[in-house]
């Protein structure tokens, strides 16, 4: 399962991410933008990350997930469309020069910090 991989260095990034005069500070939530094509099953990361989280500084924090539909362009007329199967031809022109756009994503938004009084 690929996705304990992927969990353990988004812990790693996350904890790197919190400046030093902030530490020890907690990290409340993660958003993630996940492709349909990326090939992470998302309740699976979810799973790894609880795991993998326990004990760091990023342990309960809410691993929030965006998935980004697939998304191809026609090269021929410029018609872009959501897909939901295989696609081999343009749905406007049935040209077979297509390009997948988008949905094989899989990047970190953003890492909130859990506020704090006792921070310089």
């Amino acid at each position: 399962m690929h996705e304990m991989g992927i969990a353990l260095q988004i812990i790693d990034i996350a904890t790197a991410s919190i400046p030093e005069k902030m530490k020890p500070a907690h990290v409340e939530s993660i958003l993630l933008r996940v492709g349909k094509l990326s090939a992470v099953i998302p309740d699976n990361l979810r799973f790894c990350f609880e795991v993998a989280s326990k004990g760091t500084a990023v342990e309960g924090a809410a691993l929030r997930i965006e998935e980004v539909p697939v998304v191809a362009r026609c090269r021929a007329c410029g018609c872009s469309w959501t897909l939901n199967g295989p696609a081999f031809r343009c749905e406007a022109c049935g040209s077979g020069n297509i390009e997948v756009i988008s949905g094989r994503e899989l990047d970190i938004v953003s890492i909130e910090l859990e506020e704090g009084s006792d921070f310089p």
